[in-house]
Parts: C-alpha cells; sequence; structure tokens
C-alpha cells in the first residue's frame, strides 16, 4: 500500500472524525443523554444494582422463558465485547492524549453510562424477535423500525453496525493482540494474526450458541488475572497511588500540564478523549450490548436492563481504573521508552525544539493540541551517515513527544544518503527509531513492568490481552452477523462471518493508530442514531421501568 495513499486515507479519515467522534458536540451528546435518563428515571443505577446481582444469581430465573442464553451468559458475552483493548490499550491512548484528567471523564462516561445501557437494553430485549432459523434477534434497529417505523435509520445503524463490527470489534483487537506477542514474545504479528484467526473461526463458525458458552468460560478467568496482575504494580507504587488519584481529580477541568515528555493537554483533549476512550471501552449509547442481551431468556425486559447496568461498573469504573492507576502510579505515561516509530505518528518540523525551554513547550503544546501556530513542517533535504542526521535543524515529533537518538533505517539497516523530505515526512522506504513515548498496549506493558513481577508483568499484559481482545472480537462477530440477518437474511451470515475472519488476520500487519482511527469513527455511527432512538422513546421506558419497579416491590415478580 503506498504512502500517498495511507497519507490520503489518514487525512480523510481524520477529517471525517473532527465531525463525528472527536467533534465538540460528541461528548456532550453521549453524557448529556445519560445524564438526562438518570435523573429523568431517577437514578435506576442505584436503584436496581442490587437486584441486579440477586437476577445473576438466578433468583429470578425462568427455564422456560424465550431465549438462546441465561442472563449470565447474555451479560458474559455483552461483557466479552466490551472488556477488550479498550480496557488495555484504550486507557493507555486516553491518558497518553489527555493526561490524567481523561481517567476522570472515563469514570463520567461510565457512571451514566450504566443508564443509558439500561435504556437501550430494555428496549431492544423488547422489541426482539426470531430470525428463520430459529434464533432471537435483537438490538436497536429493530427498535427503530418495529417501534419508531423508522426503517431507514434502522438499515443506517444496521450498516454501521456491520462496518463497526470491523473497526471495533476486529481491527483493534488484532493489532493489538499482535503488537502484545511481539513486544512480549517476539512472535511475528503475521503469525500470530494467522493462528488466532483460525480460532476465531472455529468458534463463530459454530453460532450464538457457542459463542456464549466461551465467553462465559473465559471472562471470569481473564478478568480475575488481570485484576490481580494490577494490584501487584498497584502495591509495588502504592506511595504514588494518592498522588495519581489527586492528578485525576486536580486536572478534570483544567486539563493536564507538562511532565516528563508528556507536553500537556488541554482540557478539550482531556474531556474529548475521555469520553470517547470510555464509550469504547463500555459501549454504553452505541448499541452494541443490546444485540446480545436480547438473547437473554426472560419475560421481562426491564430485568434484562437491569443487568445491563452491571457492565460500564465492572469494564469502566473498575478495570479501567485499575489500569488507569497502574500506568499513573508507575509514571511511565511521562517517559520515553525505545520504539520503533509509525509513520501515522511521525512529524519532522523545521527548527530544534526542547523540553528544557518553557517557550518550546507552550508552542508545542499549541501545535499538538489545536493544530495552530507558527511552527512548520520540515521539507528539505537530509544527510544521514549510518543511520544518523548530521544537521541539526529540524525536531522530530513521534507520539506527541519530542524523539530522542532517532536512526533512520531502509530494509533493516542503518541508512547513509540524503533523504528528501516532503511535508514532514520521508519516504515510505525509510523507517525510523528512536525514544519517543509510548501509548495503548506498549504503554500498559511497561507500566506492568515495574510491579512484584518485575518484567514478567509484562506476561500478564499480553496473556490477558490476548483473552481479552479475542472475546470481544468473538462477540462483534455476533453483532455483526445480527446486522446481517436484519439487512440480508440468515442466508449470507456464514459470507460475513469468512470475511470477518479474513479481517481479523489481515489487522494484525496493520498500522496500529490508524487502526484506532477507524475504531473511534465507526462507533460514532452506531451511537448516534441509537441515542437519537432511545431519546424519542423517553416516555416509554420511564412508564415499563416503573411498572417493572412497582411489581418488584409489592412481590409480584416471578422472572
Amino acid at each position: 500500500m503506498s504512502t500517498d495513499f495511507i497519507s490520503s486515507l489518514t487525512s480523510f479519515l481524520t477529517t471525517l472524525d473532527s465531525f463525528l467522534g472527536s467533534a465538540a458536540w460528541f461528548p456532550f451528546l453521549l453524557l448529556g443523554t445519560g445524564i438526562f435518563f438518570t435523573i429523568y428515571l431517577g437514578f435506576p443505577q442505584l436503584r436496581f444494582f442490587s437486584h441486579a446481582v440477586a437476577i445473576l444469581r438466578g433468583k429470578f430465573d425462568q427455564k422456560e422463558a424465550k431465549g438462546d442464553a441465561t442472563h449470565f451468559q447474555a451479560l458474559s458475552t455483552a461483557i466479552s465485547g466490551t472488556v477488550g483493548t479498550g480496557n488495555i490499550g484504550g486507557v493507555a491512548l486516553a491518558i497518553y492524549l489527555g493526561g490524567p484528567a481523561a481517567l476522570f471523564w472515563m469514570w463520567m462516561t461510565a457512571f451514566f453510562g450504566m443508564t443509558t445501557k439500561f435504556v437501550e437494553v430494555t428496549l431492544s430485549h423488547k422489541y426482539r424477535v426470531t430470525d428463520k432459523a430459529g434464533f432471537i434477534s435483537g438490538g436497536p434497529m429493530y427498535v427503530m423500525e418495529r417501534r419508531l417505523n423508522m426503517k431507514w435509520l434502522a438499515i443506517f445503524f444496521a450498516l454501521a453496525t456491520v462496518v463497526s463490527s470491523f473497526g471495533s470489534g476486529n481491527l483493534p483487537q488484532s493489532n493489538s493482540i499482535a503488537n502484545g506477542l511481539s513486544a512480549s514474545f517476539g512472535i511475528p504479528n503475521w503469525a500470530s494474526g494467522f493462528v488466532l484467526a483460525g480460532f476465531l473461526g472455529a468458534v463463530i463458525l459454530g453460532g450464538i450458541k457457542r459463542i456464549v458458552v466461551v465467553a462465559e468460560k473465559i471472562v471470569p478467568l481473564m478478568a480475575v488475572i488481570y485484576v490481580v496482575g494490577a494490584l501487584l504494580v498497584i502495591v509495588a507504587n502504592f506511595d504514588q497511588i494518592g498522588m495519581s488519584f489527586l492528578s485525576i481529580i486536580n486536572d478534570a477541568f483544567t486539563g493536564s500540564a507538562a511532565a516528563g515528555g508528556f507536553l500537556g493537554a488541554s482540557f478539550a483533549f482531556a474531556f474529548n478523549r475521555g469520553v470517547n476512550r470510555g464509550l469504547f471501552s463500555n459501549e454504553a449509547g452505541q448499541g452494541s450490548a443490546p444485540i446480545a442481551h436480547a438473547a437473554a431468556r426472560t419475560k421481562e425486559p426491564v430485568s434484562e436492563g437491569a443487568v445491563s447496568i452491571l457492565e460500564p461498573f465492572l469494564d469502566t469504573i473498575i478495570i479501567c481504573t485499575l489500569t488507569g492507576l497502574v500506568i499513573l502510579s508507575s509514571g511511565v505515561w511521562t517517559k520515553k521508552f525505545e520504539n520503533d516509530f509509525q509513520r501515522f505518528d511521525t512529524k519532522i518540523i523545521s527548527g530544534v525544539f526542547k523540553e528544557e525551554s518553557q517557550e518550546d513547550r507552550e508552542r508545542l503544546y499549541q501545535f499538538l493540541n489545536f493544530g495552530k501556530n507558527d511552527i512548520e513542517e520540515f521539507d528539505g533535504e537530509l544527510v544521514v551517515k549510518d543511520g544518523q542526521a548530521l544537521q541539526r535543524d529540524f525536531t522530530i515529533i513521534h507520539n506527541r513527544s519530542i524523539a530522542e537518538n532517532v536512526k533512520f533505517y531502509q530494509n533493516g539497516m542503518p541508512y547513509s544518503g540524503t533523504l528528501l523530505v516532503r511535508d514532514g515526512e520521508v519516504g515510505p522506504k525509510i523507517s525510523l527509531s528512536g525514544e519517543s513515548l509510548l501509548h495503548s498496549v506498549a504503554l500498559t506493558g511497561e507500566a506492568f513492568a515495574t510491579g512484584l513481577m518485575g518484567e514478567y508483568g509484562r506476561y500478564i499484559v499480553s496473556i490477558t490481552l490476548v483473552l481479552f481482545a479475542f472475546t470481544t472480537a468473538v462477540a462483534w462477530s455476533y453483532y455483526g452477523d445480527r446486522a446481517i440477518t436484519y439487512l440480508f437474511g440468515v442466508k449470507y451470515v456464514t459470507p460475513y462471518r469468512f470475511a470477518y475472519v479474513v479481517g481479523f488476520f489481515a489487522a494484525a500487519i496493520a498500522d496500529t493508530s490508524l487502526v484506532w482511527l477507524i475504531s473511534a469513527i465507526t462507533l460514532a455511527l452506531m451511537a448516534i442514531p441509537n441515542l437519537v432512538s432511545i431519546f424519542l422513546l423517553r416516555k416509554e421506558i420511564r412508564i415499563d421501568s416503573s411498572d417493572y419497579r412497582e411489581r418488584l416491590l409489592s412481590g409480584k415478580i416471578r422472572d
């Protein structure tokens, strides 16, 4: 794939994202919907919390009820779709972009998202159908068509779900697994992608029955492994936990100041990235989890809505917080590490900039956060000998930090000669490596290496990453095939599943940041129509939830 094509694609996707997930209005739409329903319904995430736990314990089970999965299996499938790279790499990406403040806004997204999840799941379960193969199909598209009579919106949402099954559930999961295994064990990206794609195919070709069984077995195990590993890091850095919490709270409404190699993040950056990554992590409002919950075996839609409020709590408030504290308390988010530079995150600018200079920091802060000041991209020639540039009239920015000890390579060997730089970029045959900030899975891996397990902590990240990401890919394949069923019928599900497996392999060797950009866009394309539809049904959900609570309190609920 040519450099010009990648550059053009990146530019197009960045522009598109600026109008969707990264737009200033999107976090307000997402949080605003959650806040509205929280107040409108009287804080259901608090009132139904203990009831949700009781349902999971089987207190209200009724085996003869219609459905393809138990409450626990439906929750496990939905959690397997949310607990993925967002918890390991997504939190690290949010902190890398927005500083500690981003974690605060992830919390807010989760708390109010618990109500959003309650609403969307209840409605999707209420309007579910049985497909021609005898399996349950549900989700926001059925609510839009059967209740709102907006088939055009239902079709748009279903199409967005198919695209998002690749953008959210497939591509970033495969990419993160491959990069994590490569960093920890030296396994080539293509090899891990090939093997795991085979396992993925074996699971998803078995349909919902096999998917829920896999989720039920793996989700509890992977959560325990990750939580124990994170606590071992937190204990080792316990003296920094208090300061980490303070930085999260203090920076929430001001943005995060420069620290070490971190050049600072504005409030808008922290707010937007925190909310955006929070949504990617727990998917509250995206409309994906309701597809899994629609298969739950129950005659009471509100009961399944109650179960779903546990997802953002477990996913974001528990697991993401642990990841955030591991990264912040270890201090690795401000440190530079040796790494291979990805083209998407690299820019050569004119002039010499130093972190020690307050003026240089301020100029770079404006450049990175707002994209406007007097900084110019480098255009011209670089003379390089044995991989090192001989001149010093430029600065290389990688991963939003000033790169150090940078070397130029061609075909894996140190480059010697004259390089032509255009618009701050070198040619496609030249690769760079050096010291810079890290993000995503690589950053979390460095943080885990500071714990009581030392370097072995990286293996915790690698192992749980494989489990988290693989189960997420499995769950999203189900969301995609339900959308395919809605759009084209059950006979097209098998071709979709094969395409899904091929995409999983291809993503293993793709550019990390480009993959995350695609996921951010597809996330917004689902969330916007879903949020609009549940708002239109606000009166109905209030009537249903009030009726259910009254019957529950009077002892009439026998699920």
